[in-house]
């Protein structure tokens, strides 16, 4: 009898892992369509996804019936009516704070530096959101003030990922972060990076600022990798497809 359940324990655990691979598939094909393409043949979503056509066509059905996918009279794939209906809801029940805080407070515990997130409004930057450091010595500012976007690491990133032109600019973009040395106090210093969402859009920036003489050496360092690692964990929350 032990044998008989060892036998059915493990036909289980192997059905629930093809029903798991099957679903991945499935979302597979759908983010065939994440460039923004209105119509995909079905060699598009082969080439795309890897998947064999075979496979393709058996998951769409499921797909269609369940209005996430269509196939049209000539073949070609297009996305269905319940996605939208998702996505209203989805943008209903949106907040982004949900998203951003709890990233603040992860830089915070690993940083013991005030981190912000900032967003570009015309030709300023906003703090939107903040994590006080727990330290008596540390840079201090309220949620919803009002900076310039030509001055500071959260400024730079903003303008250089907003589309910006110049060399400045362009080498920003290349490495992808910031480290601004007293630009708007002497005696303090920040370090910034770029936040996407879907089809990789800029949603803001994230950053860290505090005393200038804890950002030098190997812990400037260290602080650009856990801020770059919980950028790119909340690029992905939020929807960006590349790493």
């Amino acid at each position: 009898m032990k044998k008989v359940r060892m036998i059915m324990s493990e036909e289980n655990r192997e059905s629930g892992q093809q029903k798991v691979e099957s679903v991945e598939r499935a979302l597979t094909i759908l983010d065939a369509f994440s460039d923004g393409s209105v119509r995909l043949t079905l060699n598009d979503v082969a080439k795309r996804t890897g998947l064999y056509r075979s496979t393709i066509l058996r998951l769409a059905a499921s797909l269609e019936r369940f209005g996430y996918l269509h196939r049209e009279a000539d073949g070609m794939f297009r996305l269905g009516p319940s996605l939208w209906r998702l996505g209203v809801l989805y943008q209903n029940a949106f907040d982004l704070a949900d998203y951003v805080r709890p990233v603040l407070q992860q830089v915070v515990d690993q940083t013991l530096e005030t981190a912000a997130f900032y967003i570009k409004q015309g030709d300023r930057r906003i703090c939107l959101y903040r994590h006080h450091a727990p330290r008596l010595l540390r840079h201090h500012m309220e949620e919803g003030a009002e900076l310039t976007l030509k001055l500071g690491a959260s400024g730079r990133i903003l303008t250089a990922f907003s589309g910006e032109e110049g060399e400045f600019y362009d080498e920003i973009r290349r490495k992808g972060f910031y480290i601004s040395y007293g630009e708007r106090d002497p005696e303090t210093s920040a370090i910034a990076v770029p936040v996407f969402g879907v089809n990789h859009e800029l949603v803001g920036a994230l950053g860290i600022v505090g005393a200038r003489t804890r950002f030098v050496g190997e812990a400037s360092i260290r602080m650009l990798d856990i801020l770059t690692s919980e950028a790119d964990h909340l690029s992905r929350t939020l929807g960006s497809m590349r790493r």
